[in-house]
């Protein structure tokens, strides 16, 4: 999967927008409702001197289960501080992780993230995910501010 098509299926998740927290030049996707006063991050697609790769959320667990099966590209997430890296897995997008894999993981991010939330918030999402979403809800941006 390229940058774009990871960004694109993230995008297909309830309450899922684009934002730039880091600069214009670092898109993350996160998970809102109309409720929540600020996103929480799922998904950080980047690159890195020159490579494609992309940041999950995880649980440890599951984290340490993709380094093990892909080691060298899964890794550790790569900018995030010690204490928080076990929970997140960094993705080089060279075609060692199949497409389905990367799906399977991009799922696991989205539901970990919103597993985090209150339930309240969790029972918007699965609404949201059972209708069309409302319009309220496209509050992703097409472009950094």
């Amino acid at each position: 999967m390229t940058l774009y098509e990871i960004e694109k299926y993230c995008l297909t998740k309830p309450g899922a927008y684009l934002d730039w927290p880091f600069g214009p030049e670092f898109s993350v996707v996160k998970v809102k409702t109309p409720s929540m006063e600020k996103g929480r991050i799922f998904a950080q697609p980047f690159i890195l001197r020159g490579e494609p790769k992309v940041t999950l959320n995880c649980d440890m667990m599951t984290g340490e289960l993709y380094r093990a099966i892909y080691p060298g590209t899964v890794t550790r997430g790569w900018h995030c501080p010690p204490i928080q890296q076990p929970y997140f897995n960094t993705v080089a997008l060279d075609g060692t992780v199949p497409d389905d894999v990367l799906i399977e993981m991009i799922d696991q991010a989205y539901k970990v993230v919103v597993g985090k939330l209150p339930k309240k918030i969790q029972k918007e999402l699965e609404d949201a995910a059972n209708e069309t979403r409302p319009s309220a809800w496209n509050t992703h941006r097409s472009t950094p501010e």
